[in-house]
């Protein structure tokens, strides 16, 4: 049996038209919904090049799960969903399932596969995650043009690695040059965001909603940076809260974690706090050095990831009551 794992080509082909509609026992109780693959075309930067505004990377083809909950020819909100550094998981998947509960479509976003990757929890270096936004505005782009989607109600919510794509695509800065169109996002959505990098013209925001959801107890990606990032957005007037869970940890809405983890070669950059510099280069605040993934000391190892049935009852919740707000929906 042929891989797709390092073959774009092949998995465009895969990919190209493959539509489903489920039946309602695989539908989380919904009595229908369509499923389609669809390919998106994007292109693999650099930090650097992304914050330059060098849009000539390497070109990219990646795959998108849409999931539209209702027959119809009304056009309905939607979420991009942005995965973290350990790739598609069931977590992903619930989440489309409780977003089509309420009537909205769900676009499970693989940023990995196209790419020949598998994780990046051991090697951060493998996909800078500014790249991931440019990414989810290619599929912003995609579900912008789709006869079903409303493209004035798309929001988009990350994981994690993810979360840099969600809550950093509000930056007004980053959508001038990279958003098709001309197009925003409705809607911010981050889980346990990693905020430890300013990076210029930060606070200066589309104007949308932002909602940030943060373990206390994250010893992956520390809450403490998003604390600070989120007063500075508060100061600036943006529409903005974060929500903390005391004993929530990493992946607290993985409900597949049956027991914590913790890996021993897991690349956590908790204590570093980052800056971006001229022409694209990052910082360390502390040491006023240029930051290196491989060799700065402020990168340790050994984080852990846990459910929480508690954080993630109340992340579900919370996020529906926003969307529901921020789509007008019934």
């Amino acid at each position: 049996m042929r891989t797709l794992r390092n073959k774009p080509a092949l998995l465009a082909g895969a990919m190209m038209a493959a539509v489903w509609t489920l039946p309602a026992s695989t539908a989380h109780a919904q009595s229908y919904m369509r499923l389609e693959i669809h390919t998106v075309p994007t292109v693999t930067l650099s930090g650097e090049q992304f914050l330059t505004g060098d849009k000539y990377g390497k070109p990219t083809i990646l795959g998108g799960e849409l999931r539209i909950p209702k027959p119809g020819t009304d056009r309905l909100p939607a979420v991009i969903l942005v995965h973290g550094s350990g790739g598609l998981s069931a977590s992903p998947d619930r989440w489309a399932r409780e977003l089509n509960d309420i009537g909205v479509a769900a676009f499970i976003l693989d940023s990995f596969t196209g790419r020949g990757i598998v994780s990046t929890a051991n090697d951060q270096s493998q996909l800078n995650s500014l790249a991931m936004m440019v990414d989810a505005y290619a599929a912003l782009g995609q579900l912008a043009a789709h006869p079903r989607i409303d493209p004035a109600r798309i929001a988009v919510m990350g994981f994690s690695k993810g979360a840099v794509a969600s809550i950093y695509s509000s930056n007004e800065r980053f959508r001038k040059i990279y958003a098709p169109g001309g197009v925003a996002f409705a809607a911010h959505i981050g889980l346990y965001t990693p905020c430890n990098v300013t990076y210029r013209d930060d606070i200066r925001t589309t104007g949308k909603p932002i909602r940030l959801f943060h373990g206390i107890a994250d010893d992956y990606v520390s809450i403490v940076p998003c604390r600070a990032y989120v007063e500075r957005l508060k100061k600036a007037e943006a529409d903005v809260t974060l929500t903390e869970y005391p004993d929530a940890h990493h992946a607290y809405d993985n409900f597949t974690i049956a027991a914590p983890i913790r890996n021993p070669e897991g690349q956590t950059t908790r204590d570093c706090l980052l800056e971006e510099g001229a022409n694209g280069q990052i910082f360390n605040s502390k040491t006023g050095k240029p930051y290196e993934l491989a060799s700065d000391p402020c990168v340790e190892k050994g984080p852990q990831v846990a459910y929480n049935a508690a954080a993630h009852q109340a992340t579900v919740a919370a996020v529906k009551e926003f969307l529901q707000k921020s789509f007008a929906l019934k």
